[in-house]
């Protein structure tokens, strides 16, 4: 069986983030099902898989509204609107200099066309643990805003998730805008994604990785690994290991074991849990073997 066709869903294209919001209660206060559409990169693959709902959602049309895509940088605050894609990500100036991590992970992200229609919100919202977008945005430890009518209210992404595809955000919300303190001082930041080919693949692993050290000391660590687990990993374990201390002193049989104790990978179509868990250790040895 086949997801309606498009022809038959009803849409709204509204225009500021009060319309989204007020369409958003309405039909949550109804029980109705609602479909915030941007990029549909994802929505329009996995609706094809899809069993036919007993109504028909309301698919609302984000691309008119401009509060949804921007970059902005506020001192050491990186604010990115929902909606922002990846390809603005890639060409951004501001993002090149500050948080090059994501420039880098744009850059990998699909083809042309996809790095043009995909966004961060439809990433954060689909959940996919092989998702790059949020695994970046993991090592950047990032905060989600999300506004319904009632207001606005954060959620750092480390609780965003619920469980496999399963997210905090309730049917009258939105996710507005994505924000990220970036470190003051240099840092190295790093992306490395592994797959069955060079582009154009999704992740069989992908670290993303922040550190600034000062005075020889691991001052500051943010780490995320696709692929891995059943939601994107922050690696706490080796995060906790790293901390505060020199780069030198993390032996590799350390970072292994840290490394092993936070994932939980599995055998699928792409790839084995005893590869994963080989490259996910490789990874994470040589992001610290860099800061030596």
């Amino acid at each position: 069986m086949t997801a309606p066709s498009l022809s038959t869903l009803a849409f709204a294209s509204p225009s500021t983030l009060p319309e989204i919001c007020d369409l958003l209660a309405e039909r949550s206060a109804r029980g109705g099902e609602t479909v915030m559409l941007a990029g549909g990169t994802d929505w329009y693959v996995e609706r094809h898989a899809q069993l036919p709902l007993a109504g028909a959602p309301l698919v609302i049309d984000l691309t008119r509204v401009a509060a949804l895509r921007t970059i902005d940088l506020h001192g050491d605050r990186l604010v990115l609107g929902s909606a922002t894609t990846y390809e603005d990500l890639r060409r951004s100036p501001v993002v090149s200099v500050r948080a090059p991590l994501l420039a880098e992970m744009a850059a990998t992200v699909g083809a042309a066309q996809i790095q043009a229609r995909g966004t961060l919100a439809g990433n954060l919202a689909t959940g996919s643990p092989a998702a790059d977008g949020v695994a970046a945005l993991a090592a950047l430890d990032a905060e989600i805003v999300l506004m319904s009518r009632a207001g606005e209210h954060r959620v750092p992404l480390n609780a965003f998730y619920t469980g496999y595809r399963r997210t905090v955000c309730r049917p009258d919300e939105l996710i507005a805008r994505i924000e990220v303190d970036l470190p003051g001082r240099p840092s190295h930041q790093a992306w490395r994604k592994v797959g069955t080919r060079s582009a154009q693949a999704i992740s069989k692993v992908a670290l993303a990785g922040i550190a600034v050290v000062a005075d020889g000391r691991v001052a500051r660590i943010g780490l995320g690994m696709a692929s891995v687990a059943p939601t994107t990993s922050f690696l706490p374990s080796v995060r906790a290991l790293a901390l505060g201390r020199s780069p030198r002193e993390l032996s590799g049989a350390d970072l292994d074991e840290a490394t092993g104790r936070d994932i939980a990978p599995i055998d699928d179509i792409r790839s084995t849990a005893a590869y994963r868990l080989h490259v996910a250790r490789a990874l994470v040895r040589n992001f610290f073997a860099a800061l030596s």
